[in-house]
């Protein structure tokens, strides 16, 4: 004999087999779960940090700046950064990549200079006294800021 079939399961059968998943519910859990498959993964990282260079690439084109795209890239990762729209966490072990591997993005600049022979005369001289001095320059500057502020930091006590 088959049990009988009773014509209304109860509301807490209902409840656990048939919750309505709710779009907010939904979105937080993709949310989640990309957050952390970006913060264990390196090729996303890099994926990411791509993502907002050609984003910045999208905005000089569409508002004709004239600003490199990876600048304006840069920028909406410093505010988003600024903010705690994303953490620090979901883009160090890309950028540690980057930056590990610089000398590749190099190469064809180095490439380039090599076709031109003109830059072994006078006037790779003074493109050399340029870099050298703007290098030195931004390092002056760099070291200028960082100095006052760890002096305004120590004398009020912000941590």
């Amino acid at each position: 004999m088959t049990p009988p079939i009773s014509a209304a399961p109860s509301p807490a059968t209902v409840h656990a087999v048939a919750a309505p998943l709710t779009t907010s519910r939904f979105f937080t859990g993709i949310s989640i779960r990309s957050r952390h498959a970006v913060r264990n993964s390196r090729l996303l990282q890099i994926a990411l940090i791509f993502a907002f260079w050609l984003l910045g690439e999208a905005i000089v084109r569409m508002v004709h700046v004239p600003l490199p795209g990876g600048i304006i890239g840069m920028a909406i990762v410093f505010a988003l950064l600024a903010t705690h729209r994303i953490s620090l966490h979901s883009m160090r072990r890309g950028a540690q990549w980057y930056l590990a591997e610089m000398l590749l993005f190099f190469v064809p600049a180095v490439l380039a200079v090599l076709n031109h022979s003109e830059l072994f005369g006078m006037l790779g001289v003074k493109v050399l006294v340029v870099i050298l001095g703007s290098t030195a320059s931004v390092i002056a500057v760099t070291a200028l800021i960082m100095d006052v502020f760890v002096r305004f930091r120590s004398r009020h006590d912000v941590v």
